[in-house]
């Protein structure tokens, strides 16, 4: 079996490529394992990198070393193939996969807690014929994600304070919500929506949790659906949708399951956002995946040790 690292470089405030490859030869060294490292320097690399690794006959577990973008090229590469398996060494600013472990998320920060770890299937969500491992979000948040680039660079700001800076810009100077036609499994629905997030992970955005009743391998995906809200009423909601108490809010948010959602806007351009990376379309299909991809972590971990 081949144990790959693709390490991001630009992953993270800094540079941690020498910690991984120092990571990887202990690993060979201690163990004998057929260790190699792969860099990428640029957006699709993983995945490249990914496919190829897992395109030969071999059994291959590779490690995805920087954030959820880097986990989520990886999946992309490797979803499928049953002779691949990946998982995450974070050295990204957002890590919100690693989230879903609950207190084990510390421990993917050692390979040495991972390379020997058990194997199991996480369901994927596909977009566009792109796949997301966590959330797939269309609306606000999607438009705050999108702009999180624009105050991560600042030294004041990283992880969920740039997700809030951006959360307040867009809340101050862009509108809420935008009308679109929306179909649930074939039924049309015309409105104005805030926001429509696919989970089949629970945390997005350095920390939110809008539905902690996802589970990541149960073949459902949880749908939330903000109705058109104006700034006051988003002001009042917003921090209960990042604690997962949609509940408190029945007359503008609700939780479906449908099997297929269509968003399509003939205004401006949708933005969609995979695991932290943007998509940008006039309308989007999102559905659960045919395929799933392999993931394994420390011994006795759980991908839904924090579903309520």
């Amino acid at each position: 079996m081949k144990h790959i690292f693709i390490i991001n470089v630009h992953a993270g405030k800094r540079n941690q490529a020498s910690r991984i490859l120092t990571m990887a030869e202990k690993l060979r060294v201690k163990y004998g394992l057929d260790c190699s490292c792969m860099i990428t320097d640029h957006p699709g690399g993983a995945e490249e990198l990914a496919r190829r690794a897992a395109s030969g006959s071999e059994s291959v577990r590779i490690y995805a070393c920087g954030g959820d973008g880097t986990a989520s090229e990886v999946a992309n590469g490797i979803a499928g193939f049953e002779n691949a398996a990946m998982t995450c060494i974070p050295t990204g600013t957002g890590n919100d996969l690693l989230r879903n472990f609950g207190a084990d998320a510390e421990k993917f920060q050692d390979a040495e807690n991972l390379w020997d770890g058990p194997q199991f299937p996480l369901d994927l969500i596909e977009c566009n014929g792109r796949y997301a491992l966590t959330i797939a979000c269309t609306g606000i948040d999607a438009r705050v994600a999108d702009d999180i680039h624009k105050y991560r660079d600042h030294s004041l700001f990283g992880g969920k304070s740039s997700y809030l800076t951006s959360l307040l810009m867009n809340f101050l100077f862009k509108d809420i919500h935008q009308r679109w036609t929306v179909s649930l499994d074939g039924q049309m629905l015309l409105g104005d929506y805030s926001l429509i997030s696919v989970c089949n992970g629970r945390y997005y955005g350095g920390g939110f949790m809008p539905v902690p009743e996802a589970r990541m391998n149960d073949g459902v995906l949880d749908t939330i659906i903000v109705r058109g809200a104006s700034k006051l009423q988003f002001a009042r909601f917003v921090s209960a949708y990042a604690k997962g108490d949609w509940r408190r809010f029945p007359s503008l948010i609700r939780v479906v399951r449908p099997q297929e959602i269509r968003i399509h806007s003939s205004g401006a351009p949708l933005v969609t956002c995979l695991d932290g990376e943007s998509l940008h379309a006039s309308e989007v299909t999102i559905r659960l995946a045919d395929k799933k991809v392999n993931f394994f972590g420390p011994t006795g971990c759980d991908c839904n040790r924090t579903a309520r």
